[in-house]
């Protein structure tokens, strides 16, 4: 079994980790993180690494709930009172030949079942817009193929939305986030979802939720892929990291991100002048999460670089 931690690094702008994360969050001191923006493995759907430990290594959704209720006690102990978990999840596709039927699992639906029962309050589920030919490329679902459609419809359904499930711990939040957006702002990212005008494909009606978040809109993975690597790479998009980030802490703030991957999380964090934690399973792309981090510090104005305070992470 690997360590806990087998390799971190530590500035001023950002403490990046690698090893599990379920571990980890236990050495985080209660109520000082002010916002968690993540995304977790989707139950089953994607096995990230061979080892034990990878949350995405689970055999069964039973699993995953058992494995992930870990990290969501432990978001609830260190989350500042009043503040938020901002938690990037889909549904998952039931298929034929992995689980006997063909449907949908509420994924999300069971990760705030398990938020609530960890003394979480559920405040939104926020849809994320998906191009339905791109993903009907990419999955080959029956549901979404012209030919089905001609066939018999009465198994078509659209393409499936991502979420942004938000979170609140109970509590008065003693540093209230202001500032730093105007009204106009708020007005669009009050829309109930979350569209992407970009990549969306429709012929009918005009968009009348938040535009702008591209699929495509993530950092460059290729430099993380290894000659027998897992799966996939599957970064959130810097568009809706953006929004959370904004919409749910102050300049200066520490957000935390349990999956980290390449660092997305924290790339747009640090941008954006706020501090950073984050956890890698994965070897390889904690380095590459390391490397996209010290250019985002890099790049920050003399002005960006003057919000951080001098200690480190």
């Amino acid at each position: 079994m690997m360590p806990m931690v087998m390799e971190q690094t530590l500035t001023e702008h950002y403490a990046s980790y690698n090893g599990d994360s379920v571990e980890l969050l236990r050495g985080i001191p209660d109520n000082s993180i002010h916002l968690t923006t993540s995304s977790p493995p989707f139950s089953t759907l994607y096995a990230y690494s061979p080892s034990p430990r990878d949350i995405g290594n689970c055999k069964s959704n039973v699993e995953f709930q058992e494995h992930f209720f870990f990290i969501v006690q432990e978001l609830f102990r260190i989350t500042m009172p009043g503040r938020i978990a901002a938690i990037h999840i889909a549904d998952v596709p039931a298929m034929l030949v992995r689980d006997g039927w063909i449907g949908l699992k509420d994924v999300s639906g069971d990760v705030i079942a398990l938020f609530v029962q960890a003394g979480w309050i559920f405040d939104a589920r926020i849809p994320l817009d998906k191009n339905q030919q791109a993903a009907s490329i990419r999955t080959h679902s029956k549901a979404l193929t012209m030919s089905q459609m001609h066939k018999d419809r009465s198994w078509l359904r659209p393409a499936l939305p991502d979420y942004i499930l938000k979170f609140r711990k109970p509590g008065d939040n003693p540093i209230p986030v202001v500032g730093g957006m105007t009204g106009d702002e708020w007005i669009d990212l009050a829309n109930p979802t979350w569209p992407n005008e970009y990549d969306r494909a429709t012929e009918w009606g005009a968009w009348s939720t938040w535009y702008g978040i591209r699929e495509s809109d993530t950092l460059n993975t290729y430099v993380a892929k290894e000659e027998r690597d897992e799966r996939h790479i599957a970064p959130l998009q810097l568009g809706t990291i953006e929004r959370c980030v904004r919409l749910w802490s102050n300049p200066g703030e520490t957000i935390l991100d349990p999956f980290s991957g390449i660092a997305s999380t924290g790339v747009r964090s640090i941008e954006l002048g706020r501090k950073y934690i984050g956890c890698e399973l994965k070897t390889g792309w904690y380095s590459v999460g390391v490397n996209n981090l010290n250019t985002a510090v890099e790049s920050l104005t003399p002005k960006q670089a003057n919000m951080f305070g001098g200690e480190q992470c």
